[in-house]
């Protein structure tokens, strides 16, 4: 199988050297490239900005911004047969870039922010048979939250989990993640390590392509 998966944050500059991003490691997205690679599938990986090495025999498409990862999904989405949307795309970017550095000031300057594109949104219309997984990090409601996504963003399945918990959120190797489709009662898997878990991600894709 051909899998395309994206990890990590966006960057979204207000000039040369700020930027708007969150607290994603990558580590997740990072092991779930490597273990579709190791189930023998061809891999492409769209990484943000990130401080971990790609995994061997995968190929790396290196992206900055929330438009740059649109962009390198739209150009690979031809090519796979899923897509693991496993990037924390920044939701916001500042209206305006400055090209120099903005200087300090006694009083703080006016941050005005415009939405980013969608990236499953604007794919959804070339979704085909694809099998598209996404992922809802929530710090509440998260089942809920993660339904809506699932329904609003036409996905086959979202994986959810709850970032506020130390064991299970950013920079950790472990997550407890809650698996969501239209057709089955939601599946909760334990506390596992980031591995495993790529690992049962990769392992339902695997069943629904079989379909």
């Amino acid at each position: 199988m051909r899998l395309l998966v994206t990890a990590g944050p966006t960057r979204e500059f207000m000039d040369p050297v700020r930027y708007i991003s969150n607290r994603s490691s990558g580590k997740m997205g990072y092991a779930i490239a490597a273990a579709a690679r190791a189930r023998g599938h061809e891999v492409v990986l769209i990484s943000g900005p990130v401080s971990l090495l790609a995994p061997a025999h995968v190929d790396l498409v290196k992206v900055v911004s929330a438009a740059d990862m649109l962009a390198a999904v739209e150009s690979h989405l031809d090519w796979c047969e899923a897509l693991i949307m496993a990037a924390a795309v920044s939701d916001w970017r500042p209206a305006t870039f400055q090209p120099q550095k903005m200087k300090k000031l006694k009083t703080p300057p006016e941050l005005r922010l415009e939405l980013t594109a969608d990236i499953l949104q604007a794919i959804t219309p070339r979704k085909g048979k694809r099998i598209i997984v996404g992922f809802a990090a929530e710090t509440s409601a998260v089942e809920a939250e993660a339904r809506r996504k699932l329904e609003s963003k036409g996905l086959d399945m979202i994986v959810a989990n709850d970032v506020s918990q130390p064991d299970a959120g950013f920079d950790v190797d472990t997550n407890r993640v809650v698996f969501i489709t239209k057709e089955s009662p939601s599946d909760a898997l334990p506390l596992m390590s980031k591995a495993e878990v790529g690992g049962r991600i990769v392992q339902w894709v695997e069943k629904q392509y079989a379909r």
